[in-house]
């Protein structure tokens, strides 16, 4: 019985780690990424536009663990929504001001400073405003998803402007 539950536990352990794009991602292999090896591109199409993400472990889109950051710029919102599975935020840099509910509300919001910590449990509505460029990490569980409390916020559901 303890070896059976020996080898699920370092199963366990190899799943986490093993939806990794590099290899350098992989289980016992040391990675370190310098402020400059970043490499912010758009950010995820089910984000307002005008972020950046920078994916620094694993794969967002996969099952498995993954760490992303995430560049907003001055002025930038992220509506009233919620995730499937539980999402950890740190603050980088800048300032977030995030709330909770289903309606956004910057009277009810915190300012969640640099080295700020939040955890959200999945579910749970909630929204952030950004009135400086803010760097935040996205730590979690893939694949993330965002599902927006009013479907008009999504930018998945806009339409795309005829191309003349």
């Amino acid at each position: 019985m303890r070896r059976a539950l020996a080898i699920i536990a370092a199963a366990t352990v190899a799943a986490l780690f093993s939806a990794s794009p590099t290899a350098a991602d992989q289980v016992g292999t040391h990675k370190v990424l310098m402020p400059d090896d970043l490499r912010f591109t758009a950010a995820p199409a089910s984000l307002p536009a005008g972020a950046e993400a920078a994916v620094l472990f694993g794969d967002p889109t996969k099952e498995g663990l993954f760490v992303m950051r995430l560049k907003a710029p001055q002025g930038y919102r992220i509506p009233p929504h919620m995730h499937p599975k539980a999402e950890v935020v740190s603050v980088v840099s800048g300032r977030m001001r995030l709330g909770l509910g289903a309606a956004a509300d910057r009277a009810s919001v915190e300012e969640l400073p640099p080295g700020a910590f939040s955890i959200m449990p999945p579910g749970v509505a909630h929204y952030a405003f950004f009135d400086q460029e803010t760097v935040i990490q996205i730590d979690g569980m893939g694949p993330w998803a965002i599902d927006y409390v009013n479907p008009k916020d999504d930018p998945r559901n806009q339409i795309a402007p005829v191309q003349r």
